[in-house]
């Protein structure tokens, strides 16, 4: 699907009166929306006084040009296909170590080091809002080599489970995997997306058996979490275009994660820390 990048040229709190994106772009808008996106904009601006326009940049934004944008604008997120991203200017010059404190209910924070520096000060910069219960941190060249949905081998997975997985089994002739899933390992991506549309519609039947299916192309994103789900901390890296990538589960599911930035007695960044849980 051709995807637009509409900028706002004029007027920061314009967009975040819309709540739509924070700052002066809004990303990722879909080619069948453009129009809608930018008449509800020219309303919104008309109905509340603002001087703000949009106009459409003539192709999409590499990642790289969005993390230098919201930095150099102070801008503490934007947006990649609907995911909040948290951008930091960081050392490049070595590993930077992440590390989780246990809690009672799952991991109660993750801190991303950066220098060895005693903290001198922290403030809270964002809260993090958070899809499919896990959070990446990655490199903003090795994102633009990342594939997310598009299998790389051309092959997918389809799995399922639940209250009722052994009927569904059953009646769809799947195995029992080494995971303990139901399923199907290694399919031409076609089949397996068209075995998953059966699925879908046997489990919108009414009187239909229970269970949650997963549709898994060989993507980077399906290669790093099969580790994560190997993991015994819900956590993997992997290495793409010359960069580690990790990938570590939430361990609470989705929701709004207060980010801190602690710095040292020259104000420059020591770490960043996720409070998880808001345990003390």
């Amino acid at each position: 699907m051709p995807l637009w990048t509409v900028s706002v040229p004029r007027g920061r709190q314009r967009t975040r009166s819309i709540e739509r994106q924070t700052g002066t772009r809004l990303y990722d808008i879909p080619a069948h929306a453009a129009d809608d996106v930018v008449t509800m904009f020219g309303e919104h601006c008309r109905e509340h006084g603002h001087d703000a326009s949009l106009s459409a940049f003539a192709q999409q934004i590499p990642h790289r040009e969005r993390v230098r944008h919201a930095v150099e604008a102070r801008e503490t997120e934007f947006i990649v296909m609907g995911v909040p991203v948290l951008p930091l200017e960081v050392p490049a010059d070595r590993p930077l170590p992440v590390t989780a404190i246990p809690g009672e209910h799952g991991w109660q924070s993750m801190r991303i080091t950066f220098s060895d520096e005693p903290v001198a000060d922290s403030w809270m910069i964002c809260e993090l809002g958070i899809d499919h219960a896990r959070f990446v941190f990655a490199d903003a060249d090795a994102l633009n080599s990342w594939e997310h949905v598009l299998p790389l081998d051309g092959l997918a997975d389809l799995v399922f489970w639940g209250r009722d997985e052994e009927q569904a089994a059953a009646e769809f002739g799947a195995p029992r995997l080494d995971d303990g899933l139901y399923g199907w390992l290694d399919l031409p991506v076609e089949e397996a997306y068209q075995r998953a549309l059966t699925l879908e519609a046997r489990r919108e039947e009414p009187g239909a058996p229970a269970f949650a299916a997963d549709f898994r192309p060989h993507s980077h994103h399906w290669q790093v979490m099969r580790e994560v789900r190997a993991s015994d901390h819900d956590a993997a890296t992997m290495t793409v275009a010359g960069a580690d990538i990790l990938m570590a589960m939430t361990s609470v599911g989705d929701g709004f994660f207060p980010v801190h930035l602690d710095v040292d007695a020259d104000g420059l960044p020591v770490s960043l820390r996720i409070d998880i849980t808001g345990e003390s």
